[in-house]
């Protein structure tokens, strides 16, 4: 339930879907097993997992959702074994050359026969559709992840006018004038990691962790043209997290005091706390998402 990572994307235009209607744009578009010659399967699942009903849980107009991929596990070394173990037996037997478009023939082959006997591996991605931000957040540190999410998403619902969060002041150079004043301003607060990166070639990277951010070994670095393109930071008493200047936000953590909120609910209904949770999480999520974009903002504005 508690995101931790977000790939922020805003929309265009007011999204206005119901509940009700993006239920059953979903529903066409759900998640189903790899059979036995599948590679892979992607599609929609209950966003409160197994413990939900729907593929769309909604509370105060905020709309969490689940998309649940499964792939086959065929390392490619197994392929190109089998694959070199063939092609040497027909260039034995019949004294030739196998050429590349019979190799890639028999590959296909090969990955035919090995499908029905491969592993698995499932993933779940979960996005919050927040019409009040105009914005999707998205709980991956993969933006290909993210755009796999949306683009289904478009699909299921025919359009999806969104693009991924930017500001008119780039990330860094605000990140890296904190740094340089030796605070952020409230309602954040620096920690002690950052990575600095220089804009030429040559200059490369700096990584500081468990490091007073003011000392002058820090400092020497900016002087030399580094900017700060990753910064430890903590919003109030609530969330922990690295602010990149691709507007991503990695290492999402919510605090133990925070989600203690919830402790009166209990646990003896799982979907009621899972709810109450859900309610938690997305309000300071509106509040979080604000302090952003008032501090780095102004939005860069769409073409």
């Amino acid at each position: 339930m508690w995101f931790k990572n977000l790939t922020l994307y805003r929309f265009n235009k007011p999204f206005t879907t119901d509940t009700e209607t993006l239920e059953t744009a979903l529903a066409d578009f759900t998640f189903s097993p790899c059979s036995s010659q599948d590679i892979s399967k992607f599609g929609f699942s209950n966003a409160l997992g197994r413990k939900g009903q729907a593929l769309v849980h909604s509370a105060e107009n905020r709309h969490l959702i689940c998309v649940t991929k499964e792939e086959k596990i065929l390392p490619g070394q197994v392929i190109k074994e089998a694959l070199d173990e063939k092609v040497a037996q027909i260039e034995e037997l019949e004294s030739r050359k196998v050429t590349k478009k019979e190799k890639d023939t028999i590959k296909d082959e090969i990955t035919t026969t090995l499908l029905p006997r491969a592993f698995s591996r499932r993933s779940q991605t979960h996005a919050l559709i927040m019409p009040e931000l105009e914005m999707i957040l998205v709980d991956s540190s993969s933006a290909t992840k993210a755009e796999e999410l949306l683009a289904l998403l478009r699909k299921a619902i025919g359009s999806l006018p969104v693009i991924p969060l930017s500001y008119a002041t780039p990330i860094e150079s605000t990140l890296t004038q904190w740094l340089q004043a030796g605070a952020a301003p409230a309602p954040f607060e620096m920690q002690d990691e950052a990575e600095l990166k220089s804009d030429s070639d040559e200059g490369g990277i700096v990584r500081f962790k468990q490091q007073v951010l003011q000392e002058d070994e820090v400092l020497a670095h900016i002087a030399t043209g580094k900017q700060v393109h990753k910064l430890a930071l903590h919003f109030g008493q609530s969330i922990a997290f690295l602010m990149q200047s691709d507007a991503s936000i990695k290492r999402l953590k919510f605090s133990e005091e925070f989600r203690a909120g919830n402790d009166e609910v209990g646990t003896e209904d799982p979907l009621a706390r899972l709810d109450a949770d859900f309610s938690l999480m997305g309000s300071e999520l509106v509040a979080f998402i604000n302090a952003v974009n008032q501090a780095f903002g102004p939005l860069e504005q769409s073409v």
